[in-house]
């Protein structure tokens, strides 16, 4: 996470939680108008476009006050979306069974980068089985991951979809 983006943050999350969102991710950079974007969800995974539409109100409003950033950015406020980056320790638990990109911040037996359907997380260390094999790798090293999009993570987030409907119609 650059200096801008942790500095972003911690300049709006209080008011983000204040809302009833999750940050997912912040993240700043680009050419001539950089982009500013923020990620986040509701506790239960949900992120309507009303929601995005709030969040996007009330964070200019602190981002104008503040004025963290230096000349003209774009500001996009959205949900991590389906094939979503995992940040969070709770994002890794979450999404254990599912097809996963990870990226280290380090080496490790000369790759950084890692491909294949995480089998297990226990707070300390990620498990994926690989077309290599099972490999380990220690969470605190972990610069980027994401989920990959394939058919089995469409159904498992429509069903959870149809069924968060189904809860709040009753």
């Amino acid at each position: 996470m650059t200096e801008a983006s942790a500095q972003i943050r911690e300049l709006i999350e209080p008011a983000v939680e204040g809302l009833g969102f999750e940050l997912v991710r912040v993240t700043y950079g680009g050419g001539r108008k950089p982009t500013l974007q923020i990620m986040a969800e509701r506790p239960d995974g949900t992120m309507s476009v009303d929601d995005c539409a709030q969040l996007s109100r009330e964070v200019s409003l602190i981002l104008d006050v503040e004025d963290p950033l230096p000349g003209e950015y774009l500001l996009e406020v959205s949900s991590p979306g389906v094939d979503r980056p995992l940040t969070r320790a709770k994002d890794f638990e979450r999404w254990v069974g599912f097809e996963t990109k990870v990226e280290l911040a380090n080496q490790i037996d000369g790759r950084r980068r890692f491909k294949g359907r995480m089998t297990a997380f226990n707070g300390s260390e990620v498990v994926l089985d690989t077309d290599e094999g099972q490999v380990v790798l220690p969470f605190s090293e972990v610069s980027k991951a994401k989920l990959i999009l394939t058919d089995e993570l469409l159904d498992a987030v429509q069903k959870a979809a149809a069924e968060q409907d189904e809860s709040t119609q009753h």
